[in-house]
């Protein structure tokens, strides 16, 4: 992010001990921290760099992931404390993370709020929540479905900046999808009735057909399992991937249709053209839109459109 010119505060909320602490430092990273050893790594690499570390606190309100647990959590602040006084760190933040924020009405997010709520009021009366600390605990599905209440300072969205709704059997929210996937036709050939298609011959041809190669498969994040199960847009309409998912490549069945090397291939997107959308890929695949777009692998190509790309 640094290197692409973003200057704006940047959080690394899961550090673990032996990482480049310096580095994060130097790069004007703030880092969150649970317990008191990584604390003390965080301040060791801040006297060596001579920087001030800024530093989140995480607490454990109910999730039993990241975070410290509220019993040890007057003892993590004390320690924070110590360390902001010899002028190693400074804290800057205090946030924990919902568990159920997706699940309307279940019973833990009133009891997270209330922990989180008593984990604020014990650093209040530490010393350790000043006016510029921040408190944050709001993910998407939080902001999209609580009270004002649960949003403190900040808040965090995730999969809702995508346009994707973190809750979808109950809506939109009015978010628009923001993520297109797309490729291009590699090649285009005829192909004989009753030919196999790729891996196992999973797939034959019905009849005589038309069979596109798209240049992207599971080592880009199209999963294997994918096969006969997603459809993507070409030739302008929807096609059922033809055959197993290779690792860079899958093969569609357009019959009689006209098809070119070089013709666009929507994978998903909005719907506005017809072409799946990734909440039908996540339904159609078993998972949540976080997994696929979260996959998308480094080979592919990202390109930024609208105000301030």
């Amino acid at each position: 992010l640094r290197a692409a010119g973003v200057t704006g505060p940047v959080l690394s909320w899961l550090v673990s001990p032996g990482e480049p602490i310096a580095e994060a430092l130097l790069a004007d990273l703030e880092l969150s921290a649970s317990d008191a050893g990584l604390l003390e790594e965080i301040a060791g690499a801040a006297r060596r760099t001579g920087r001030v570390a800024r530093v989140h606190l995480e607490a454990d309100t109910g999730m039993s992931r990241g975070g410290a647990p509220l019993a040890a959590w007057p003892a993590l602040l004390r320690k924070a404390l110590r360390l902001q006084a010899e002028g190693a760190v400074e804290i800057t933040g205090l946030w924990s993370h919902f568990a159920c924020a997706d699940i309307p009405g279940h019973p833990s997010i009133e009891l997270q709020l209330e922990a989180f709520e008593a984990a604020l009021k014990q650093a209040e009366q530490a010393g350790a929540a000043g006016s510029h600390v921040i408190r944050h605990i709001a993910n998407s599905a939080a902001i999209v479905s609580l009270l004002p209440r649960a949003r403190f300072d900040l808040v965090r969205p995730g999969i809702a900046m995508y346009g994707l709704s973190p809750i979808p059997e109950l809506g939109d929210f009015g978010l628009r999808q923001a993520m297109t996937l797309a490729a291009t036709v590699a090649l285009a050939k005829r192909a004989a009735e009753g030919a196999g298609v790729s891996y196992a011959h999973l797939y034959h041809c019905p009849k005589e057909t038309t069979l596109g190669l798209v240049p992207v498969g599971y080592a880009d994040g199209i999963p294997r399992h994918a096969t006969g199960k997603v459809e993507v847009l070409a030739a302008g309409r929807r096609r059922g991937i033809a055959g197993r998912v290779c690792m860079d490549q899958f093969v569609i069945d357009v019959g009689d249709d006209r098809l070119e090397p070089g013709d666009e291939v929507i994978l998903f997107g909005p719907g506005k053209r017809g072409e799946s959308t990734l909440q039908e890929w996540a339904d159609s695949l078993g998972t949540i839109t976080h997994e696929i777009v979260t996959k998308i692998g480094a080979r592919v190509t990202r390109v930024y459109e609208g105000s301030g790309t």
